[in-house]
């Protein structure tokens, strides 16, 4: 979502504001700011705004500079108000500028309140009245510690937030509930971000905000409260500057190299979690005596919850239930004790799924959280955290994240399979060596390269687009449509290949191209009767299976993908190659923004 960053130094801040939220740009944006304090200037605030991508905010400032050695920034979103400067962050009201990341669910109550004292927002955004309040406090007499203070005990919704005043070179105020919020510690200087992303370059001592925490920054450190208004230690924490790097590496987009980095994410991934004897998993990780598991999760990670329901299931015999966060935290469903409720999510921040968390800690067993970020407000949050070992994703379209998720629950499914006697040892090793196998079983299938990419070239001309798959194949039939969906912009949708004569195949035309994953397993022979129906109907089949398959039942079709052949049932990591490729050369064709698609934003910390 939108991306925060805040600089106490001791150089001209406006560069490095700006340099910052270039390393936030993968979050997703419409618009950019950044406001300074110039103390060599009697403590002047002053901002700059601009909508679009960041090179306009920094043209911008080459015909108008901003001095000052403190500053705040940011890369807003839009949630209230479109995409203008006027409603671009940071938003200033008298002698206070604030920067905000979340929803003020209140800001209309608020706004009538300070509008009958005669103080109306010049914008359409929730965050303008932040500021607007903090005026009227400091009108009234309180200091900007106090004001803040006493702004937050008004505000409801989800925030992080940042707050520079007028006259004040040597303060910040941070603040966060429900939006993640990190202060980092340097040599004189302080910083603020919203992740250790944005902070890397000036630092490597991290602390990060816990839940309802605020903060008052000066040059010489952080003084930290609490929700009530206790005076808190945060610990603060050393981060790796290596795996926080985000450079392209020589590819042309972020996707791409992350795509190609997959035989080495799971790799990494295999390593922490198959020892030379087996499963290597914590021991607070015993399936025994569970009577069901429930999944939640959003977007893709969600597609990774609907794999893996078929392998509890069909190797555990555990029943599995999975759920959309953002209809899961409302439906408030009951949840039987001896259950464990398992949360992914690569950023370990999304806002429903976190909330989704909250509601089942006191209610099942255990709380799992599968995130990529172990500092992350989940990992903090759940029983326990199970890293999926991706490294930084900044392509917003998820791609080594996913099959990294995918990869982790696959292990935790085995063990389920073990812990209740599902499993043999025979089993057992032979999963664990389709596992093994991956990395170089990815590393085949990035051969397809090429193929893709001339046929994208037709992907490209069409307007609709269906997936198909069956079993633990129809999830990723789902991921390959919202794939294309959000970086080519073109409508595709996933179905089960059975459910195509349910009402799918009306839509079946010499237009409508047809992406089958169908490697030969049991299922495959079912799966080439629903393509048949479709060439049937003169729909283009692209079918994508193993060299058995396709000399099976390639005949007839407008296009093959050849993929290696993987034993049952861990086919859906490598097939989630060929829909990430689809997607991506798709999109390249269409010229596409396929790294910061429209719309849409990395980590999703709003409802």
């Amino acid at each position: 979502m939108c991306g925060i960053i805040g600089v106490l130094g001791n150089n001209e801040v406006a560069p490095l504001l700006v340099e910052s939220l270039k390393r936030l740009e993968y979050r997703g944006y419409d618009s950019a700011g950044i406001a300074t304090v110039n103390g060599s200037a009697g403590g002047k605030l002053d901002r700059r705004r601009a909508v679009g991508k960041l090179v306009n905010l920094s043209d911008r400032l080459v015909h108008e500079p901003l001095a000052g050695k403190s500053g705040i920034g940011h890369t807003r979103w839009a949630t209230h108000g479109a995409a203008t400067e006027v409603n671009a962050h940071p938003h200033r009201s008298g002698p206070v500028a604030v920067v905000h990341n979340g929803i003020i669910e209140n800001f209309r109550e608020l706004r009538e309140e300070l509008a009958a004292s005669g103080l109306l927002p010049e914008s359409a955004t929730d965050t303008e009245t932040v500021a607007m309040l903090t005026r009227v406090l400091l009108d009234s007499g309180l200091p900007p510690r106090a004001a803040a203070a006493a702004t937050l005990q008004r505000l409801e919704g989800a925030f992080a937030l940042l707050w520079l005043f007028e006259g004040e070179e040597d303060l910040m105020i941070a603040a966060r509930k429900g939006s993640p919020l990190a202060i980092g510690h340097g040599n004189g200087e302080m910083f603020v971000g919203s992740d250790a992303i944005a902070l890397a370059p000036m630092t490597n001592r991290v602390t990060y905000l816990e839940e309802g925490d605020y903060a008052f920054v000066t040059r010489a450190g952080a003084e930290i409260f609490d929700l009530a208004g206790r005076r808190v230690n945060r610990d603060a924490a050393q981060i790796d500057i290596s795996t926080v790097q985000v450079e392209k590496a020589g590819y042309k987009h972020f996707m791409a190299k992350e795509v190609a980095e997959q035989p080495a994410v799971l790799g990494d991934a295999l390593r922490h979690y198959l020892g030379e004897s087996g499963l290597n998993l914590p021991a607070e990780v015993d399936f025994t005596g569970l009577d069901r598991l429930t999944l939640v999760a959003c977007g893709t990670a969600y597609y990774a919850c609907a794999v893996a329901k078929y392998w509890f299931e069909s190797l555990a015999g555990l029943p599995c239930e999975i759920d959309v966060a953002s209809e899961f935290r409302y439906r408030e469903p009951p949840m039987p004790a001896k259950s464990w409720a398992i949360f992914v999510s690569q950023s370990g921040e999304t806002a429903d799924t976190l909330a989704a968390l909250r509601y089942c800690q006191e209610r099942v067993e255990k709380t799992v959280a599968v995130v990529n970020v172990p500092t992350s407000s989940m990992a903090r949050e759940a029983s326990l955290t199970l890293p999926i070992l991706a490294g930084i994703e900044v392509g917003v379209a998820s791609t080594k994240a996913f099959t990294c998720q995918l990869l982790t629950l696959a292990v935790m499914a085995l063990k389920a399979g073990v812990d209740r006697g599902h499993l043999s040892d025979a089993q057992l090793q032979g999963h664990i060596a389709t596992l093994r196998s991956l990395p170089g079983l990815m590393n085949a299938g990035l051969a397809t390269d090429g193929v893709i990419e001339k046929l994208a070239e037709k992907l490209a001309e069409a307007q609709d687009v269906l997936f198909l798959g069956r079993g633990p194949l129809f999830p990723i039939a789902m991921e390959g449509a919202l794939k294309l969906k959000e970086i080519s912009y073109i409508h595709a949708e996933g179905y089960a290949s059975g459910e195509l004569k349910h009402g799918p195949i009306a839509l079946i035309d010499r237009t409508v191209p047809v992406i089958v994953f169908a490697p030969r397993d049991r299922l495959f022979e079912k799966t080439v009767s629903n393509m048949q129906e479709v060439m049937a109907r003169h729909g283009q089949v692209l079918l994508v299976s193993d060299a058995q398959g396709l000399a099976e039942a390639g005949d007839g079709t407008w296009a093959q993908i050849r993929m290696p052949e993987i034993a049952e049932p861990f086919a859906p990591i490598l097939y989630a190659l060929p829909a990430q490729l689809i997607a991506y050369h798709t999109a390249v064709a269409k010229g596409t923004d396929v790294d910061q698609p429209r719309n849409l934003a990395k980590s999703v910390t709003v409802e």
